[in-house]
């Protein structure tokens, strides 16, 4: 039997050879860095076209990635923005409506304040005021016109007592109980107010019309002077009203006067003041005329 060979196989060489070559060509490379190293330690520039070109070879990956990392920040910050905005926003909407509420409060409470002035001016005005009192209701559809107030013979309130607010006449009592009192408007059909325009002394009639609306009649015809936007009040006539007391507004011409809307509108009035009869000689004297030229009517018939 033949002793084994002592020689290694080829294979076993092409390692051993390998092997070799990779730690000589590992020493190489560290002699070479550690000689770069020192190089670069003594001379800087030397390197500086080698650094150049990594830099520029490296530019546009580092371009790209910041890129693509602004990209990013700036979709966060988009959606961060929008997130923090519609919070704002509804924060804001409730501000806006918070605000709107006290603006609200703060008009009503200036409104009242004005409508209480107004109550007290009623209170201090000419003529010693009989009552003031809650305009309780009004009737706006049927053809006859009326409101109830919550005064009456008790208090000292008699049958043509005029009834105005702060804003002006509202009509004249018609019926008296004893704790209450129904008023004639001004817009009945049955009503009939002598008036003047504010402006000047041109006098007419304002006639209820029973649909809100007053009509006024001139008294002297021809030439109509009346213009839309005069204001009449009352002309102290007939010795019920004081004069001086707003009544309408003229909104619309016709030949023998206009259509007016009144001032002080029964609908929209909380407080009236009842006021004696301004000329209650006067009145007492027309009602006397009245039923004499009745009476006289009747015995010639």
């Amino acid at each position: 039997m033949a002793p084994p060979s002592s020689r290694r196989s080829s294979f076993s060489k092409k390692q051993q050879y390998s092997v070799f070559t990779g730690y000589l060509l590992a020493g190489l490379g560290a002699l070479a860095g550690l000689g770069m190293l020192a190089l670069s330690l003594w001379q800087p520039s030397t390197f500086q076209p080698l650094r150049g070109v990594a830099t520029d070879v490296a530019a546009p990956v580092g371009e790209a990635s910041a890129t693509v990392r602004s990209g990013g920040n700036s979709t966060w910050d988009t959606i961060t923005g929008y997130w923090r905005a519609g919070s704002q926003n509804a924060q804001l909407r409730e501000e806006v409506e918070v605000a709107r509420i006290q603006l609200a409060e703060a008009q009503a409470v200036e409104a009242e304040n004005r409508r209480l002035k107004a109550l007290l001016g009623l209170a201090t005005q000419e003529g010693d005021a009989i009552a003031t009192t809650r305009l309780v209701g009004s009737s706006s559809s049927s053809a006859r016109r009326f409101a109830y107030i919550g005064v009456g013979q008790s208090d000292g309130v008699q049958i043509g007592m005029p009834v105005h607010s702060e804003r002006g006449v509202i009509g004249r009592v018609l019926e008296t109980s004893r704790g209450s009192s129904r008023v004639l408007l001004l817009t009945d059909t049955e009503s009939v107010l002598p008036v003047r325009r504010a402006a000047d002394q041109t006098v007419a009639f304002a006639e209820g019309r029973g649909d809100g609306l007053l009509r006024i009649r001139l008294i002297n015809l021809g030439l109509n002077p009346l213009e839309v936007g005069d204001v009449f009040v009352t002309s102290g006539a007939g010795g019920y009203y004081r004069p001086g007391v707003a009544v309408a507004v003229l909104s619309e011409l016709t030949p023998d006067g206009g259509i007016a809307q009144l001032i002080a509108e029964p609908s929209a009035t909380n407080f009236v003041v009842v006021e004696p009869i301004y000329e209650p000689a006067a009145v007492e004297a027309a009602g006397v005329r009245a039923t004499d030229e009745l009476s006289d009517e009747e015995l010639a018939n």
